[in-house]
């Protein structure tokens, strides 16, 4: 049996306006776009230069929320080791990418990250908190073997950290509402030091 005519138009009615509910929150959401890298240090052990740092600021309500319904969240640290010339463009020494991700499982109630500077080590936790601060932190991940380095010469480390653009399934952007609101990305934060 078919729907009157004026049901079926009330109800795409009410579908829209719906999803224009959705779609413009009703309220202003807490953003994620000032993420800053803070603590940034370089440093190094006796064989190797080593890189710490904390991003700030990286998490909205929404990615928590998404977080804990199951969706997997992973962010990226690009970082570039350049050494400094005078007569022409600086030389890049290395340029590398850590992974971190974090998922929920909702049986367990329990969060886990894994981090690929680590050798895929999982970190599990049963809070948010912990949770957050494992993957918001690069905790001294070799950048470059000592030996590498020319002493006296001058170094430039870049670092970078954002959201992956692919954290979740296909076509999943178009389904979950506000995803524009998890994007983060920081500036390129940059060290100069003298080995």
């Amino acid at each position: 049996m078919r729907m009157p005519f004026f049901r079926r138009q009330f109800r795409s009615f009410s579908l829209f306006l719906f999803a224009l509910a959705i779609f413009w929150g009703g309220g202003q959401p807490a953003l994620a776009q000032n993420a800053t890298i803070d603590e940034l240090i370089v440093t190094n052990s006796s064989t190797d230069l080593l890189l710490f740092l904390t991003v700030n600021n990286a998490f909205t309500k929404q990615m928590e929320e998404g977080i804990r319904n199951g969706i997997p969240v992973t962010f990226n640290f690009y970082v570039k080791l350049e050494r400094k010339r005078s007569t022409w463009l600086n030389q890049e020494l290395v340029s590398l990418r850590f992974d971190h991700t974090l998922s929920y499982d909702t049986l367990k109630e329990e969060y886990s990250v894994v981090r690929s500077e680590l050798a895929g080590q999982t970190f599990r936790t049963k809070f948010l908190a912990e949770a957050k601060k494992a993957m918001a932190q690069l905790n001294g991940p070799q950048i470059s073997p000592l030996k590498a380095l020319l002493p006296e010469a001058g170094y430039l480390l870049r670092v970078k950290a954002k959201l992956a653009e692919k954290t979740l399934p296909l076509y999943a952007h178009y389904v979950i509402p506000f995803w524009s609101l998890w994007d983060f990305e920081t500036e390129w934060y940059t060290v100069e030091f003298r080995y």
